[in-house]
């Protein structure tokens, strides 16, 4: 166990790389993406060579109201088919379910009727089984599906393999290392990987990682858990995710030598659609606050205020954070 796959200079075929921007930046604007730049992101990440491209979530209608969101918390099939059609490219398409924040048994179409390819099931281990009845329910109805365990960094070496050893009995094809709070280091994110890897292999499944910037560490972590054998790697454009943010699709792009992947195309959105983002004041990427709450292993929730209300006061919000732990 534990051996790194492939050197700086290799092409590895098992890479697959899935835009999240859609999804884990919609955290950051409400989702309320312009049909123009959702269209032009999906042309984008066709023409640069990206596996995988992440709308949204399939939230309960009945949870939340629509008119409080944009459209991508709820990926509507007509809304995903008004910018992909039958979606010709060799390109995947992915939505995210939240365990107890979706109707996944009324919601979802078979696949064989949806433009939909992957749906992703997000959980913390406690909720593991409920998970399992959801990929379940996935695979039958014949999409690939993913297990991102969320908050990975606060739950025990016992309770990950237990998590790991269920999850690889089931038919799920992808299973996610997600370090949503940005705590993990190279070293540990790397170890964790090993131990991913060494069980999803043994079963024939596949992992991915996800990546949050809170330290400066989300392309860092995703090069090293690749090198360790991580086949899918989620990124966005800029980095654009909820709070610091993810690993930035153009790091990413500029690292893997595969000649498929392509970053001129990626720039060129970047200078027509991401800018106009920022300076509309949609405010995401690595910010002292999120460091604090990488430091001390916690949710970004307390730093994500802190940013929103345009507070400086660092120390005393660090102090604060220490009490708190």
């Amino acid at each position: 166990m534990g051996s790194r796959k492939g050197t700086l200079l290799s092409v590895r075929s098992d890479i697959k790389v899935l835009d999240v921007t859609i999804r884990d930046g919609g955290l950051c604007n409400n989702f309320e993406f312009s049909d123009e730049f959702v269209s032009e992101l999906y042309k984008t990440n066709v023409q640069s060579g990206v596996d995988y491209m992440e709308f949204g979530y399939k939230a309960s209608r009945n949870m939340f109201k629509e008119s409080d969101f944009g459209k991508w918390k709820f990926c509507k099939e007509e809304d995903i088919r008004a910018i992909v059609g039958d979606n010709p490219s060799n390109m995947k398409i992915a939505v995210m379910a939240d365990v107890g924040r979706c109707d996944y048994k009324t919601d979802f179409l078979p696949k064989s009727e949806s433009v939909i390819d992957m749906v992703r099931v997000a959980c913390y281990v406690h909720q593991i089984p409920a998970a399992i009845e959801m990929i379940e329910h996935f695979h039958e109805l014949g999409y690939e599906t993913t297990c991102n365990i969320m908050a990975i960094s606060q739950v025990g070496s016992e309770q990950i393999i237990q998590a790991l050893e269920m999850l690889s009995e089931t038919n799920v094809d992808v299973i996610y290392l997600v370090d949503s709070f940005g705590s993990l280091y190279p070293e540990n994110a790397s170890e964790l990987a090993k131990t991913y890897v060494d069980i999803a292999e043994k079963h024939g499944k596949i992992v991915g990682f996800h990546a949050h910037n809170n330290q400066n560490l989300a392309f860092a972590n995703t090069i090293e858990t690749l090198s360790y054998g991580v086949s899918y790697l989620d990124a966005s454009v800029q980095g654009m995710g909820r709070g610091a943010g993810n690993c930035a699709m153009e790091l990413l792009l500029g690292f893997l030598k595969n000649p498929k992947y392509n970053m001129y195309h990626l720039l060129v959105f970047i200078e027509k659609y991401m800018l106009a983002l920022k300076e509309n004041g949609v405010i995401w990427g690595y910010d002292i606050p999120y460091m604090f709450t990488g430091l001390l292993n916690q949710h970004p929730r307390s730093a994500m205020e802190f940013v929103a209300n345009n507070e400086h006061s660092y120390s005393e919000f660090y102090k604060k954070l220490l009490d708190h732990d």
